[in-house]
């Protein structure tokens, strides 16, 4: 039985000779009969030739040499400064041209405002309320509107406040 089975497996590989001469005749005849094509080369415009003429002048690599120093106020003492201590509130970390006012509504005679930010986020607010990037408080909510006081830097150590008006109308980037 074992020489049975082993003239069996003789028998079987001997069978599965490799013959690849038909594929290498029709290789070697489809490169022979192709013909590769090549494209020429573009022709490339010639240019005049530029004279650098400001070798005189400074470089544009350089600092200047008389560099003008910007105009700074003078630093003012005791003039407004907003509570850079108090903690900040939810609606402070977007600035206002980020947030819509969606609507309003009235509880037990308090007004509240729908302020929704550009990530979608739908936050309430009321008079007293801090929004914005710029110590930004709510001083009025009417119909269709809400009045906030920001605080602006005047680029001399002081802040200057700053009213603005946001509407339903309004869209963000406004």
């Amino acid at each position: 039985m074992r020489y049975l089975l082993s003239f069996m497996v003789l028998f079987v590989i001997a069978g599965c000779s490799v013959e690849l001469d038909d594929l290498q005749t029709y290789t070697q005849s489809v490169k022979e009969r192709t013909v590769p094509q090549i494209e020429p080369y573009p022709e490339f415009k010639t240019h005049p030739p530029f004279i650098y003429s400001a070798s005189a002048l400074r470089s544009p690599f350089e600092q200047p040499k008389t560099a003008n120093t910007p105009m700074s106020k003078p630093r003012i003492e005791n003039c407004y400064q907003p509570d850079f201590q108090r903690p900040k509130e939810t609606l402070e970390q977007y600035g206002l041209d980020a947030l819509v006012l969606s609507g309003n509504f009235e509880v037990k005679g308090d007004k509240w405002a729908l302020i929704t930010s550009n990530d979608g986020a739908l936050h309430k607010a009321k008079v007293g309320s801090h929004l914005g990037l710029f110590y930004g408080k709510i001083t009025q909510i009417d119909g269709d509107s809400i009045t906030i006081e920001q605080s602006l830097p005047d680029g001399a150590g002081c802040w200057q406040r700053k009213t603005t008006t946001m509407t339903t109308a309004s869209k963000v980037g406004e």
